[in-house]
């Protein structure tokens, strides 16, 4: 998992950064409105951990404009207001969940799956698309009940694919998505382990979106 911080308090950027390495979750941070994409199109980002309070503008204003463009990235919004009314702001704005400073590093990353769980159109832990299910948190994969022998590239890349079942994911995102703080990983590479997946869960589950991407069949 990889997300975008936006938050501008040094001593809490840095201890929730620190919080999420530690559970495994790659993020990068930002502290100004002004530096946060317009747009997250083929970009690397799971999710947005966006603070309202921002020195040079408003949280809420960031989360319009990512909505008025369509951009369906999920965002929980972390706010010090504890009222119902910033809470329901918060959410009738499009923002995907709320929660309220201080929290629990453990509440947050609940929060974090359950979001993610939705934006995969997923109920529970185990993702389930057609004949395969796929366990992010144990790195399982399955296919009619027997376990799947992935590298880590491959489950990586069922993972990403699962997140947006039917729909067509970019070699760009993809590429950006599989090393988010390193080096894109190449598209010829991309292409092998590709075709090592189809091998291993069936061709006709992965189609080519010539020039574009891949799209998993749901």
């Amino acid at each position: 998992m990889h997300l975008l911080l936006i938050e501008d308090d040094l001593d809490f950027g840095r201890a929730l950064q620190g919080a999420l390495k530690a559970e495994g979750i790659s993020s990068e941070w930002l502290r100004r409105a002004g530096d946060a994409p317009r747009c997250f199109h083929d970009t690397a980002f799971d999710c947005v951990l966006l603070d309202l309070t921002l020195p040079d503008g408003c949280g809420f204003d960031l989360l319009a404009r990512w909505r008025r463009a369509a951009n369906a990235v999920p965002v929980i919004v972390m706010t010090a207001r504890s009222g119902l009314e910033d809470r329901l702001a918060g959410l009738d704005g499009g923002a995907d969940d709320v929660i309220v400073k201080p929290f629990a590093t453990e509440e947050l990353i609940s929060r974090l799956r359950a979001v993610l769980r939705r934006y995969a159109r997923q109920a529970s832990e185990q993702w389930t698309i057609g004949a395969l299910t796929i366990e992010p948190r144990r790195h399982l994969a399955q296919l009619d009940g027997q376990a799947l022998k992935l590298s880590p590239r491959e489950f990586q890349l069922l993972l990403e694919l699962a997140r947006e079942p039917g729909a067509v994911v970019a070699k760009g995102a993809l590429s950006q998505r599989l090393e988010p703080l390193g080096e894109a990983v190449d598209f010829a590479a991309i292409e092998v382990h590709i075709s090592n997946l189809r091998r291993k869960i069936g061709a006709e589950r992965i189609h080519t979106a010539r020039g574009i991407g891949y799209v998993l069949v749901p």
